[in-house]
């Protein structure tokens, strides 16, 4: 099956998920694709932020396989920025995988033996606003920065939290990948100084994880230059002819 096949299979398949999934506060128990009952318990559902609660976070969330009530809590985002939840919890560490031999009709669910739900409670987001199932209610809810999604991420945790007592003593990680990076670590701090403040919920927060994250505009773009030239993808005239020149600082944003 080619790259452009599986793409539009994903998309007829998370069309079929979606009244399964988009319901507030559902508890799912069956899948398009899964034959029988989900052995965990995912629950998705959307939190309102922001002024008025006029955005609208959708997420999903897996229960622990192990022991939900002392596993750690990890929130987790996606990159892009505006790459959904659902890719993680389908296609990264998430619980069920699809099986590639698609033969036409529903692609086949089935358990990912590596998810980190095996031993974690994972909390899926779709952020920031705009992303996926998360929308606004009001056009100015969409215009939004790494900040705004900082602080959106931040009274998303502390609603959930109260909405679920029984995990607030339960170690709480945040990670994400790619783009997500940028936000990972303001995240961190904002939570841990709601903590300091004495903000309830009290937020449980331990630390957090990055994977192939992009943290700083010069260093993590200009290093693909100097990558290039160790790994001898370019000559070293090539090379010398892009440090002494000022293009290559931006050549990736334009």
């Amino acid at each position: 099956m080619s790259w452009r096949s599986s793409c539009v299979v994903v998309v007829i398949f998370l069309l079929l998920l979606l009244p399964f999934l988009v319901s507030p506060a559902s508890v799912i128990k069956n899948l398009p694709g899964y034959n029988g009952v989900l052995p965990f318990k995912l629950e998705t559902g959307y939190i309102g932020v922001g002024e008025g609660e006029e955005v609208q976070i959708f997420h999903l969330f897996v229960e622990s396989q192990r022991n939900p009530n002392i596993d750690p809590v990890l929130l987790w985002f996606v990159g892009g920025p505006g790459c959904s939840g659902l890719s993680a919890f389908f296609f990264e560490n998430g619980p069920l995988k699809m099986d590639h031999n698609y033969s036409g009709d529903i692609p086949k669910l089935e358990l990912n033996p590596y998810g980190w739900t095996r031993r974690l409670n994972v909390i899926y987001i779709d952020m920031p606003v705009g992303t996926g199932f998360s929308y606004s209610e009001t056009q100015q809810g969409y215009y939004s920065n790494d900040t705004q999604w900082v602080e959106h991420a931040y009274s998303f945790l502390q609603k959930w939290f109260i909405d679920h007592p029984k995990f607030g003593s339960n170690p709480l990680y945040i990670g994400g990948g790619s783009y997500s990076g940028l936000v990972t670590g303001p995240l961190v701090q904002r939570v841990y100084e709601g903590y300091i403040a004495r903000h309830k919920p009290l937020l449980n927060i331990k630390g957090y994880v990055i994977a192939s994250p992009f943290v700083d505009t010069y260093h993590d773009i200009n290093m693909k230059v100097l990558y290039a030239y160790q790994m001898g993808l370019i000559p070293e005239d090539l090379y010398e002819v892009i440090l002494s020149s000022v293009i290559y600082i931006v050549v990736f944003f334009l």
